[in-house]
């Protein structure tokens, strides 16, 4: 499963992520989600803030999924992986797994659905014609479709 992303970031697990059980806090997988999601779109070359300032288009989460499969303790060094494994309309659908680092010991998968919304009116609006041909560039799935 590993080899279907071509993007990772890593992390090292903290104290203050981890429950009494000395295991990363639920919530907490989110945040790792949302972190590397941002590094996924800077590593792609996208400027995505400036581009909600030039758009006044900014991405709303409609959905957020998180599947634990084996425990991530204090100390541990991780990868989350991303990829984009859909591009409708309006939507980007983001699919991530969580591996313990340089392995393909999975810990965790996810999904995260963005719509794209016009910020004045918080309607949906098309994903840009160049974000879509970035975002393909990268993903081989996309290409192919």
């Amino acid at each position: 499963m590993r080899e279907e992303f071509w993007f990772h970031f890593p992390f090292r697990v903290r104290y203050s992520e981890v429950d009494a059980q000395a295991v990363v806090f639920n919530a907490h997988y989110l945040t790792y989600f949302d972190t590397a999601i941002t590094e996924y779109f800077r590593a792609l070359g996208y400027d995505y803030l400036g581009e909600v300032k030039r758009t006044g288009v900014d991405f709303h989460t409609v959905k957020s999924v998180v599947e634990y499969k084996a425990p991530i303790r204090f100390d541990e060094d991780i990868d989350v992986c991303v990829r984009v494994a859909r591009i409708g309309r309006s939507s980007i659908t983001l699919l991530l797994a969580i591996f313990a680092k340089g392995s393909a010991d999975l810990r965790a998968t996810g999904e995260i659905i963005w719509v794209a919304a016009d910020q004045r009116t918080h309607q949906s609006v098309a994903v840009e014609e160049s974000l879509r041909t970035l975002i393909a560039s990268r993903e081989k799935a996309l290409a192919k479709a």
